[in-house]
């Protein structure tokens, strides 16, 4: 082993080599500018100092001291189970309980495997990540809530009970948002990366994470560290804050810092960065060309910025990362998350990988799978295929000599760490789910995400207006009719001056030839084809994001944002300043 440069700790990141440090100045820099994060809003503790026994590190080692090895094991696990209940599902959720892991309801899947964390999963037409999500079980705000307090009844039984369950989502918002009814909608990454105001995104991600929080939810799978590259991957897209590492940076922490502030964990994702890749890692193994110059310049100064932040996981992506460990998927590449992740760039927290059943995942029986990504460095195994066999294979690792009992219980002692910090923080109300405090900071973000691309700046449609859209996008389309009314412009069904929706997946097709104004409601490539002479963008369909585009068009305000990527023959911006 090649000995170590001596460590460097700047903004709270332990770094190990000189690249390491350069990979940390490049995030940090861009953040120069940014305002200040806001002041934590709960007030300074008046209590008794703890001492060193009463901390989370110290009461998750204890405890993981003393757990039986079926215990440790399912701590290491998170799967997901069927069902909008932890007790009373219906007969189809039985029969997919029982076929994934032998049991009727989700309560009894923790408790039978011992479970450390279970994921909520949803989909919907327009989500790239629907592939490995096998049910729905996010309905609304009031029965999340239901499901993560049965579920956390059913964990105080066990014997690591005297820490919560981690109870994770992907809600990164736009096109992958699980819980969508009844709590306040954010705009995409790619939309706060056009507003380009860190603070904003921390507002609005302070919002989400409260919400989180109330719901019982207490990790989230999110922000998305991921640097988009000029081929603009499509299963990241919308989903990344753009393609410059530094304006990235300074938008991840922003994130982080607003998610964490609301009392949940953020996750820094795909590890070491999924944005320069043409493929989709759900269902074959992507690589990454780029050489370790190019990691350090162009994939990685997000996930630094973000764990300066304080992020307390990461999650590690199913990538071929050639310069480092060619062949191997990073989330089983112990070069890649205990050399690399750990050793050079000092992350301390939570290492979780990608969905375990994804294609990468699957090239080894579930057992075999199971130890191999333990034994790289991670500590969470995130949706396992086959959970009886990933359960058992741990046991049988354990035993066996494959994994060390050293290596697992470090891992749980990282996941009880978390857990004990987490339980430290009380849960918002509900009604703060939904806010109006909170629909504001969601509606300032998604407002000054609003970019035109094409045509004179500041003329106001007079109307009659007539909204079409590619198909299947009625509900924002409905949602733009409703703003634009409100806002004075008249909107009819036919005859008017057409302004066309598109979003996530529409291609040249989708366009509508002749329209006065095309809107591109995902990631802004597709508008490079349009022959309308104004062109818009707000990376997001959402309801903030439709009422911030309906003020644009009446002449209400400006069109204040910028494109995070570039989009061929056309401007960052017509409108600002620094178009170009």
């Amino acid at each position: 082993m090649p000995r170590l440069a001596p460590a460097v700790l700047i903004a709270g990141v332990r770094l190990r080599t000189r690249t390491s440090l350069l990979v940390l100045l490049l995030a940090a820099g861009c953040q120069s500018s940014a305002p200040a994060p806001a002041p934590s809003a709960s007030p300074p503790s008046t209590g008794p100092i703890a001492s060193p026994a009463d901390t989370p590190a110290a009461r998750a080692a204890a405890l993981a001291a003393k757990l039986p090895d079926e215990d440790l094991v399912g701590q290491v696990l998170m799967p997901y189970a069927y069902g909008s209940s932890a007790t009373d599902v219906t007969p189809g959720n039985k029969a997919g309980n029982r076929q994934l892991a032998g049991v009727d309801t989700p309560a009894e899947m923790v408790a039978r495997y011992r479970l450390g964390g279970l994921i909520l999963v949803g989909f919907s037409a327009d989500d790239p990540t629907s592939q490995n999500q096998g049910t729905t079980n996010v309905d609304n705000a009031p029965q999340v809530r239901g499901l993560t307090t049965g579920l956390q009844a059913a964990h105080a039984k066990l014997a690591a009970g005297s820490a919560p369950l981690l109870i994770g989502t992907d809600q990164e918002f736009g096109v992958v948002t699980r819980i969508k009814t009844g709590v306040t909608a954010l705009p995409s990454a790619m939309g706060a990366g056009a507003a380009g105001d860190p603070a904003l995104t921390e507002a609005a991600w302070r919002a989400a994470g409260t919400e989180l929080a109330a719901l019982g939810v207490n990790v989230d799978f999110a922000p998305v560290a991921d640097v988009l590259g000029n081929a603009g991957s499509t299963v990241i897209g919308s989903r990344s804050y753009g393609s410059d590492p530094t304006q990235v940076s300074a938008q991840v922490a922003g994130a982080v810092r607003g998610l964490q502030g609301g009392g949940v964990a953020a996750t820094l994702k795909h590890f070491p960065g999924h944005g320069h890749t043409s493929g989709d890692s759900h269902n074959a193994l992507p690589g990454l060309v780029q050489s370790r110059a190019g990691l350090d310049r162009g994939d990685l100064p997000p996930f630094v910025a973000g764990m300066g932040a304080g992020a307390k996981l990461v999650m590690s992506g199913h990538l071929d990362v050639r310069a480092i460990d060619p062949g191997t998927p990073a989330t089983f590449s112990r070069k890649v998350l205990t050399d690399l992740l750990r050793g050079q760039l000092g992350f301390k927290g939570v290492v979780i990988t990608d969905g375990m059943n994804m294609a990468p995942a699957k090239r080894w029986p579930a057992g075999v799978a199971a130890v191999r990504a333990l034994n790289a460095g991670n500590d969470i195994l995130l949706m396992p295929d086959k959970l009886p066999e990933a359960y058992n294979g741990l046991l049988s690792g354990l035993r066996v000599g494959d994994l060390s009992r050293s290596r697992l219980v470090e891992a749980v002692t990282r996941v009880l760490t978390l857990k004990f910090e987490l339980a430290g923080q009380a849960a918002p109300d509900m009604s703060t789910v939904g806010s109006a405090a909170h629909r504001d900071a969601a509606a300032r973000l998604a407002a000054a995400a609003v970019t035109q691309l094409r045509g004179a700046c500041g003329t106001a449609l007079r109307g009659p207006v007539q909204v079409t859209a590619a198909g299947g996008r009625d509900t924002a389309r409905g949602w733009l009719v409703d703003a634009l009314r409100a806002a004075g412009v008249q909107v009819v069904e036919s005859g008017g001056t057409v302004v066309h929706l598109v979003g996530y997946g529409d291609e040249a097709g989708d366009l509508r030839k002749g329209a006065a104004v095309t809107v591109a409601m995902d990631t802004p490539y597709l508008l490079a084809k349009s022959d309308s002479p104004v062109l818009l963008a707000t990376y997001s369909s959402s309801q903030p994001s439709m009422a911030g585009l309906a003020a644009v068009l009446a002449g209400k305000a400006p069109a204040k944002g910028r494109s995070p990527v570039p989009v061929t023959g056309l401007p960052r911006s017509s409108c600002a300043p620094q178009a170009g």
